[in-house]
């Protein structure tokens, strides 16, 4: 009696175990269904620089609604020295700023450098307010500032080893993006992929690559570039970004996610936040 007893409750405990294994993976499955784009983290899933104005359906506005778009930081301070020569090289910004704001956040300071620069090229030229902190929120999301995978920001700007996403071949939730550039970007001649630390498709890269390093060649992988080219894109179809609403939809041209758009948004003003205790002290 006390055998079956035993047996029984043997059994019972490996059903129990099982059952309960097998919640936890309707569960983790739900969950990714829920939140796609937690697979958006370089080429898992949709690319950036999508060239459109996002179409948010009803619920998408309802939820960004309730998202709050962080305040544009205030222009760096530039050096003593702020006009750009005759070569164009990027905007020199105040060394001291740089150290401080790089170690309040944790922005390597060659990224930030990009960053603080393109935004106050694109105030100039285009009469936007980016915000460095939303290009530095968009640097992190899409490629921890081009260190992801353990690469590098040199000194000149270059992203060492280059970023690559995965093919855009429509599985994963990514999009389904045939190749546009014969792999000359992307290295990939049957699809294109996302490419940089800002991670531009080539037919975007196509439209909108510009040279914010003043070396005369628009190159996915050098940070100035790169960042000067996503300001020019979050700018083209709007004056600023400073309101919600503007902020939002410059976002998600760049991605339609509502969830990106909330990541971007919590991290640009973690920075802006940041960046503001140093000033004040």
């Amino acid at each position: 009696m006390a055998s079956s007893q035993r047996s029984t409750t043997v059994r019972d405990l490996l059903f129990g175990s099982l059952a309960v294994l097998i919640l936890l993976i309707i569960v983790a499955f739900g969950i990714l269904a829920f939140r796609p784009d937690w697979a958006t983290k370089l080429g898992i899933g949709p690319t950036t620089g999508q060239d459109r104005v996002a179409e948010m359906t009803d619920a998408d506005k309802a939820q960004a609604s309730a998202t709050i778009a962080p305040m544009a930081a205030v222009d760096a301070p530039g050096a003593e020295s702020t006009a750009r020569d005759a070569t164009q090289t990027p905007d020199k910004i105040d060394p001291d700023w740089l150290h401080a704001v790089s170690e309040a956040t944790g922005i390597p300071p060659r990224a930030l450098s990009a960053y603080a620069s393109a935004d106050r090229r694109v105030r100039e030229e285009q009469q936007c307010a980016v915000g460095w902190n939303t290009l530095a929120g968009i640097g992190w999301i899409e490629s921890q500032h081009g260190t992801l995978q353990g690469g590098s920001v040199a000194d000149d700007g270059r992203v060492t080893p280059k970023i690559y996403g995965v093919p855009l071949d429509g599985t994963g939730h990514t999009a389904h993006v045939p190749d546009t550039d014969g792999g000359e970007l992307d290295q990939n001649e049957v699809y294109d992929r996302a490419v940089g630390p800002m991670q531009f498709i080539p037919e975007t890269w196509a439209r909108w690559g510009a040279d914010g390093s003043g070396d005369g060649v628009a190159d996915p992988h050098q940070i100035d570039d790169a960042a000067y080219t996503a300001a020019r894109y979050l700018c083209h179809s709007r004056a600023g970004l400073e309101g919600s609403q503007e902020w939002i939809a410059a976002i998600r041209s760049y991605n339609n996610s509502v969830h990106y758009q909330a990541d971007v948004a919590a991290t640009a003003e973690r920075y802006r936040v940041a960046a503001a205790e140093i000033t004040a002290s």
